[in-house]
């Protein structure tokens, strides 16, 4: 009879992979640890790139694919969405019975995992918690972090937030954030096959990695999703007046995701972006590797945060989807408006690079994340921890 820990790990999302992939490289590497993954959400669905396969792909077994998703570009299919996957999720551990359950950060189906795993009884584990964000997405991480029992956290800041939560010291961990070991490692990847996959992926103009490019990833705010159509517009039409080569990549599946890519469509229909590049998804070092030859980062992408500090990319970030995050000198903020946005980015440019960070972890954080997964263990009955 086999002595190793079953460890699933929750990815419902496009992101969540690139979150958490240097952590199951080192889980994968372990003899004491059974790895598996299930999949839920955008992390199933073909426009957004289909990442289970992708994980498939890199060799992870993916126990479960569970079809959550519930279609809508309203606040209450997000609602939906969390409820269908705590169904799914619960129904889905009861069979699968893990020793330990991990989620990711905050997104809403995020909360779906930790609720299914909390009443079962599992031991929950939350990558990343203790951050400040705009949007929902703050309520979810905080709401994931009173349900989850150890508590695996990319700052000290978020460390020290998740103590005045209640949570006890002894179940907090200052680990970095796994993502930047994805940045640290996207060196590795040489133009000549970057260029190549970059043209094989996507629609629009070639854009040549040898010459100056900008990276555009902007996502729906949550708060303002029925103006998403307008604020990709200011989006595109900033970035297009630059007549400077970019690659664009699609939303993130959130509420307003419609309209940002009815204004992406909108925009292409009427001959924008003659030198853009439009792209579902690309491979986490490759996409890293990709902004790390860039010129500049566009949107409001919490990779403008996170591995661009460490890779010292200029960033433009719009609007409040980010807003309270800890963040570097190569951040800098600006409202969704087309001349705002387009002498910020000229400006960035014109700085060029900055110094690496170290803010979010020193691209080591797999290896510290996947020890203690596999060594940790949560007590489940946790009460109130009074400082």
């Amino acid at each position: 009879m086999s002595c190793k820990k079953r460890v699933w790990v929750a990815i419902t999302a496009r992101p969540s992979y690139s979150r958490i992939r240097a952590a199951l490289e080192a889980l994968q590497a372990r003899d004491d640890v059974e790895l598996s993954v299930i999949c839920s959400g955008s992390a199933l669905l073909d426009r957004y790139g289909r990442v289970v396969d992708l994980i498939r792909a890199d060799g992870f077994v993916v126990v479960d694919e569970l079809y959550t998703f519930v279609e809508g570009d309203d606040l209450v299919n997000m609602a939906l969405t969390t409820a269908a996957t705590i169904n799914h999720t619960a129904a889905a551990l009861r069979r699968g019975t893990p020793d330990i359950v991990v989620t990711i950060a905050d997104r809403y189906e995020t909360l779906g995992t930790a609720v299914a795993a909390a009443y079962l009884g599992i031991p929950l584990i939350h990558v990343q918690g203790g951050e400040i964000t705009g949007n929902i997405d703050e309520k979810v991480r905080h709401a994931i972090t009173k349900l989850a029992d150890l508590h695996l956290v990319a700052t000290d800041m978020a460390g020290r937030r998740v103590a005045r939560m209640g949570e006890a010291p002894s179940a907090i961990h200052v680990t970095g954030c796994p993502s930047v070991d994805l940045a640290r490692e996207s060196d590795t990847v040489t133009t000549p096959d970057l260029q190549a996959v970059l043209d094989s992926l996507g629609t629009g103009a070639h854009v040549d990695l040898d010459r100056d490019f900008v990276v555009v990833m902007q996502h729906p705010e949550t708060d303002t999703h029925s103006d998403s159509f307008n604020q990709m517009s200011q989006v595109l039409e900033a970035v297009d007046a630059l007549s400077m080569p970019a690659i664009l990549f699609w939303p993130n599946v959130d509420a307003g995701s419609d309209g940002t890519s009815k204004a992406i469509r909108v925009f292409r229909e009427r001959a924008g972006g003659q030198v853009m590049r439009f792209i579902k998804n690309l491979e986490g070092r490759q996409f890293l590797a990709l902004l790390r030859r860039s010129c500049c980062l566009v949107g409001n992408s919490s990779v403008g945060i996170r591995e661009s500090a460490f890779l010292g990319v200029p960033v433009v970030n719009i609007g409040d989807r980010q807003v309270g995050r800890e963040r570097c000198a190569n951040v800098v903020d600006v409202a969704c408006n087309v001349d705002a946005i387009g002498r910020a980015v000229q400006e960035q440019i014109g700085h060029g690079r900055y110094a690496s960070s170290t803010l979010y972890g020193n691209g080591h954080a797999g290896q510290r994340i996947a020890e203690l997964i596999a060594t940790a263990k949560p007590d489940t009955r946790k009460r109130f921890h009074d400082a």
